[in-house]
């Protein structure tokens, strides 16, 4: 059904200004729209300065320090990860509900619920998302679909005026403004939502028929302070190419031991861009995504657990396409990561508030997660190039970089940390039930080179373009 909304021009203006401004106006020390704070330009500078004055006086001590620091940076990022796969591998780690449970839920409990889909730039995904959309087993006089598309993008817009929407689906025509992203075309939709659930979808998505029945019974089986449910996601051309084999195994772990194991430490939960299930009420509390923030999913997870709210994970899975050109993969990826420093650097604004609202371990893991995840993988290219120099010709200089309360941190790292990494995919693989996927976890470390590249793009973009949306292509399956 196509709709042409009946608000007047001065209700839709108030919308885009919500959509831009709501949240920045409501609470602006948690808004991206300054990536950096004054303060943080003179704490950066001037560690900046501080770093190079003592490289000038006592070079090898500085050496010594930055090697130090970095080791200790991976041994607490991969130790707390490897504890949070742990968490996750217990069987009650993530919610369940059967298809018993789902189809039993009678009509009067069911909830009115909102399908909120951005597409920018995707006429050739239209009609799989029309399918996907047709496809849920939930009662259509509940369910309110609204397809967000921009203004100016005229072929997505005529590819689904061509499509048969069918009754439950409205095309909401976002207007042109910037920032130019996915969250700022959600909260202008959330203006129009109806439903007491509110969740998004990529054009891209193919979820289980049965997710919107499971989310409603996972709600009414979590305590009073759960406000959102977070499906599983995975990925359906995992066979496509090595590239997509790999990040297959890196969603399988993700999704199946991760997130659970961070959602049974009481930490933030770090949501997915997409199959998050959020009650809509405390999602407008909360002042909806930021529009600046381009992992607006991670920061959205950071505030609901600041005001003591909880997140659920539950398994229910929601298919997508795996990046299958390295081109694509590097601008979706460094985004990512982009995300992850612009979230840090947001909440780092009061870390005395953070640690008060979240408590000290959970602050930690998220700083860790946040910030060790990007910072880790640039500090790979600077590890590797020291390893490559040393077994090449053993430098003196890079020897003095290593006394032995460094080089033994170090050397734990390099092997039981990428034995347990290994270790972890292997078990990512064995979950997708592919054993064609062995061959990727064998190659992953070309994984890791290409993860290095984007965040070292996604670090200096946040400094030349923080809220730079870096669109990415879909339909490119085989």
């Amino acid at each position: 059904m196509i709709l042409t909304l009946d608000s007047p021009e001065e209700d839709k203006r108030r919308a885009l200004i919500h959509a831009i401004d709501g949240l920045r106006r409501q609470d602006p020390l948690v808004s991206a729209a300054v990536a950096f704070t004054r303060g943080q330009k003179i704490f950066f500078i001037t560690g900046g300065l501080v770093f190079l004055l003592l490289a000038v006086l006592a070079p090898l001590v500085a050496l010594i320090v930055i090697a130090g620091l970095c080791t200790l940076m991976y041994v607490v990022t991969l130790t707390d990860r490897f504890i949070m796969f742990r968490k996750g591998l217990r069987a009650d780690a993530i919610m369940r509900v059967t298809d018993e449970e789902a189809l039993a839920v009678p009509v009067e409990r069911l909830k009115a619920y909102t399908i909120l889909v951005p597409a920018y730039g995707e006429p050739e995904v239209i009609t799989q998302l029309v399918t996907a959309m047709n496809s849920f087993d939930y009662p259509p006089h509940l369910l309110q679909v609204l397809l967000l598309l921009e203004e100016d993008d005229l072929p997505t817009i005529e590819a689904a005026e061509r499509a048969n929407l069918g009754e439950i689906s409205t095309i909401i025509k976002v207007p042109p403004a910037q920032p130019r992203t996915k969250p700022k075309a959600c909260n202008y939709g959330l203006h129009f939502a109806t439903g007491e659930i509110v969740t998004i979808f990529d054009a891209e998505d193919i979820p289980d028929p049965l997710q919107l029945r499971r989310v409603v019974v996972a709600f009414e089986n979590s305590p009073a302070n759960t406000v959102c449910v977070q499906s599983r996601l995975s990925y359906r051309n995992a066979r496509q190419n090595l590239l997509t084999g790999w990040f297959t195994i890196e969603y399988d772990v993700w999704f199946n031991f991760l997130l659970p194991g961070i959602m049974r430490m009481q930490a933030p939960v770090p949501l997915g861009g997409t199959s998050n299930h959020l009650v809509t009420e405390v999602l407008r509390e909360l002042g909806a995504w930021d529009p600046y923030n381009v992992t607006e999913d991670a920061d959205l997870g950071v505030r609901i657990a600041a005001r003591g709210y909880r997140t659920a994970v539950l398994d229910s899975v929601t298919w997508e396409e795996a990046n299958s050109d390295t081109i694509n993969w590097l601008r979706q990826r460094s985004r990512w990561y982009k995300g992850y420093l612009q979230t840090w650097l947001v909440y780092m604004r009061r870390p005395r508030w953070l640690v008060r609202e979240l408590g000290v371990l959970p602050a930690l893991r998220f700083t860790f997660l946040m910030a060790g995840t990007p910072i880790v993988a640039v500090l790979n290219l600077l590890f590797w190039y020291l390893s490559l120099t040393w077994i090449l010709g053993q430098p003196a200089t890079i020897a003095a970089m290593f006394p032995p309360l460094v080089y033994y941190p170090a050397l734990i790292c390099l092997i039981l940390g990428n034995a347990a990494t290994m270790y972890m995919n292997l078990i990512g693989c064995r979950e997708g039930r592919d054993p064609l996927l062995v061959v990727a976890v064998l190659t992953f470390p070309v994984y890791w080179l290409l993860m290095s590249i984007a965040a070292l793009k996604g670090t200096w973009q946040l400094i030349t373009r923080p809220s730079y949306w870096e669109k990415t292509a879909h339909g490119l399956e085989a």
